[in-house]
């Protein structure tokens, strides 16, 4: 061994003596708190444990190979940023936060909340024995995609449904079962790429179907589908471009016509949804969107859509349409490696039956959709008033939009009160960054050098939760938590923000 990792490994301080500089840290504070009871003892071994294969390793462009009076001066920044790292690990997992961005459906979030009633239901259900897959009438197996079956065809007007997963799952299985080495036909302007990089496309062609894109981006004309089918042609499909807007010099072909040239061709004619909703949106002012309910009257063969989006429910994946078409579906083995799980099927039953009594209102997307303005900056009010208490802040009311988020009326803008908030001392950032890093994160949106929290997300107990992490808020908070999240670029945050 060298003389100089000798001096090295002889710096390295004791795990007494690290657990006592650390005490007043306070991102190690906080992520303590969130692991619960894991032990700090046990962290700071394993970053003297990694220490010491980093200097036996030597590694290049590591503060290792460094003189050891050079090395003394850094470990402690190390060791800091190594515990945070570790701590962080074991801190990660599913937590509350506050949504206080205004984009309802908020992808990175979670997208639709439960009614309080349905999840009571989940519970329920996850606590005790259901009857899943079992007919208690008769003690034979049943299937578990009766117990919605029903609600949906009701809801519809539909023949049959089933569920799946995801909405991806549905459109997979559909092409799987119905077009399996054979052609589908789609405009090119309806290939849409969702969240997370995944297209159309690509999900077609894992279904083993073959994509044929017909029309332009912008233009798509009946008869560019009746001069691409051909005796491989299985399905015609329409994609809802719910996620985004192309206007201008456009044109495209209505499911009526689709369905007509279907029937003409006897090729089954499906709709992909994306963002299902049971109402158009017009009575809240939103631009009009085409209605589950319609696109069975239309007369589409199938119709796909995402139960966690407009519908307000858990993620799932709903196809329904004509019964000898489900039929086939439920006979494919991809149903068992595609199929929803019962807390998620339960969350479903229990959103479809609020549907079913006529009460939408209080699913939260449509409450947090309905909320008028006067509404909106009763609350906002209500908010500013618990935040003046803070002499180290400036508060003041401002009107802005709120947004629907999840790939649904993109181009919406709802008008909706703020309350914004901006630091004496400090940036918007070091605001921003102190609310995400609390006990409980609370995100929000910068604009104009002010952090702006939308009443329009927000719970009812979370304006108490925003005022009490304000109130701890010192010029001094902005040092706090840089080792935790490192500031980004504003390049990467409007990313994220067209993620929702």
């Amino acid at each position: 061994m060298s003389d100089q990792k000798y001096q090295h490994y002889r710096k390295l301080p004791s795990v007494h003596k690290i657990i006592t500089k650390l005490e007043n840290n306070d991102n190690i504070r906080i992520l303590q708190e969130q692991t619960g009871t894991e032990n700090i003892t046990v962290i700071i071994r394993q970053v003297l444990d990694k220490a010491r294969q980093n200097i036996a390793a030597a590694e290049a462009a590591k503060p290792w190979i460094l003189p050891p009076e050079e090395f003394a001066a850094g470990l402690w920044s190390w060791i800091e940023n190594e515990t945070v790292s570790m701590l962080r690990k074991r801190a990660a997992g599913l937590r509350p936060l506050i949504n206080a961005t205004g984009v309802i459906l908020h992808t990175n979030c979670g997208r639709a909340l439960l009614a309080p009633a349905v999840a009571d239901f989940v519970r329920e259900q996850a606590c005790c024995y259901s009857n899943l897959e079992l007919d208690v009438w008769s003690g034979e197996r049943g299937s578990r995609y009766d117990h919605v079956e029903r609600l949906l065809c009701d809801l519809t007007g539909a023949e049959a449904a089933l569920v799946v997963n995801n909405n991806a799952a549905a459109v997979l299985l559909v092409m799987n079962t119905l077009a399996a080495q054979r052609e589908v036909l789609v405009s090119r302007g309806e290939l849409v790429e969702v969240g997370g990089s995944f297209r159309m496309p690509g999900i077609i062609e894992a279904g083993g179907a073959k994509l044929v894109e017909v029309g332009t981006t912008n233009k798509t004309w009946l008869k560019d589908y009746e001069t691409a089918i051909s005796p491989e042609s299985a399905l015609l499909l329409k994609v809802h471009t719910s996620n985004y807007i192309i206007e201008g010099f456009t044109q495209s072909v209505s499911g009526k016509e689709l369905v007509k040239l279907g029937q003409e061709w006897q090729i089954p004619v499906v709709e992909d949804l994306g963002s299902g909703t049971f109402y158009d949106g017009v009575n809240l002012g939103l631009p009009a969107e085409p209605t589950i309910g319609d696109s069975i009257k239309t007369g589409f063969s199938l119709v796909t859509f995402s139960g966690d989006k407009l519908l307000g429910g858990p993620q799932a994946g709903i196809i329904i349409g004509k019964s000898a078409l489900i039929a086939r579906l439920r006979n494919n083995q991809l149903l068992r490696v595609l199929r929803i799980d019962k807390l998620s099927l339960a969350a479903l039953e229990g959103t479809l039956r609020i549907y079913k009594k006529g009460r939408a209102e209080e699913i939260p997307v449509w409450k947090m959709l309905g909320y008028s303005i006067a509404d909106l900056q009763t609350k906002a009010r209500l908010l500013e008033s618990r935040l003046q208490k803070n002499g180290s802040l400036s508060v003041e009311l401002q009107t802005n939009f709120s947004r629907v988020g999840g790939g649904a009326w993109p181009a919406a803008k709802l008008p909706t009160w703020v309350c914004a908030v901006r630091p004496n001392q400090g940036s918007a950032e070091d605001l921003q960054q102190f609310l995400r890093q609390g006990e409980i994160p609370i995100l929000a949106r910068i604009h104009k050098d002010w952090v702006l929290l939308d009443v329009r997300t927000l719970l009812d107990n979370d304006l108490e939760k925003i005022a009490g992490r304000l109130q701890d808020w010192q010029p001094d908070s902005a040092q706090t938590g840089r080792v935790l999240e490192p500031r980004k670029d504003k390049s990467r945050r409007k990313t994220a923000l067209e993620e929702c």
